[in-house]
């Protein structure tokens, strides 16, 4: 336990089962080269998943009775999808705890927005399997829920493509549109690289799991190069 000791008083948490936390940190891929390891974060992750989308829902719905269930959903969504939950896990320092294989380490595992995002889920889970739901759901709230003013003043819970293309269209008269600008990595683990044109003009570029990620993150980034943020 000696070996998160750090972390576990960052987060105030008090954690019992040693091997539950070793699990939380255990990448699918190291799980490959250690044939006598059985269990990896996945399984936590899926429990964490659940458990943190339940969390949010329940503080948003009693937080704010006067919000109609579109802008809470829209909310909830930024609270729990993999970009916030990936800069969590940064400010935590999740990455340095991570059993990873060679390959995962060498291609910079340890920083990868989508597996910090996963070893979030899965520390959610753990404490959730070992502490039970009153103290997840603080470590939820400590941080996670606290970013929410946040998101909402940076208009994070507002779909990207969208806000972008109405921005475009209200100031230059144009609809942007995306072109892939590379595609990278195996079926399992692609990485798209999205651009962002208006007109002819390439404003920026945006990298993801998806090409739809790959897009918001392209029309988030073109905000900000057009000085449409500020």
């Amino acid at each position: 336990m000696n070996e998160y000791a750090k972390l576990l008083k960052e987060i105030d948490v008090e954690i019992k089962n040693a091997d539950l936390l070793k699990v939380a940190f255990i990448h699918k891929s190291y799980v490959n080269e250690k044939k006598d390891l059985k269990e990896h974060n996945e399984r936590l992750e899926f429990l964490g998943d659940a458990v943190l989308e339940l969390v949010v829902t329940e503080y948003l719905y009693k937080s704010y009775p006067n919000k109609q269930e579109g802008e809470l959903t829209n909310w909830r969504s930024a609270l729990v999808k993999g970009n916030h939950l990936s800069q969590v896990a940064s400010e935590l320092k999740l990455g340095e705890y991570l059993h990873l294989s060679r390959g995962e380490e060498h291609s910079g595992g340890r920083n990868k927005p989508h597996i910090l995002a996963n070893v979030m889920e899965a520390l959610i889970g753990a404490v959730f399997l070992d502490r039970g739901y009153r103290v997840a759901r603080k470590f939820i709230h400590d941080f996670i829920l606290k970013h929410l003013d946040d998101i909402i003043s940076q208009g994070l819970h507002i779909d990207g493509k969208s806000l972008f293309q109405e921005m475009a269209q209200g100031k230059v008269g144009k609809t942007p549109h995306y072109v892939v600008v590379s595609e990278v990595g195996p079926d399992h683990n692609k990485r798209f690289t999205m651009g962002a044109y208006i007109g002819e003009d390439l404003v920026a570029e945006g990298s993801g799991a998806s090409k739809q990620k790959a897009e918001d993150a392209a029309a988030r980034a073109g905000i900000k190069a057009m000085h449409w943020d500020e």
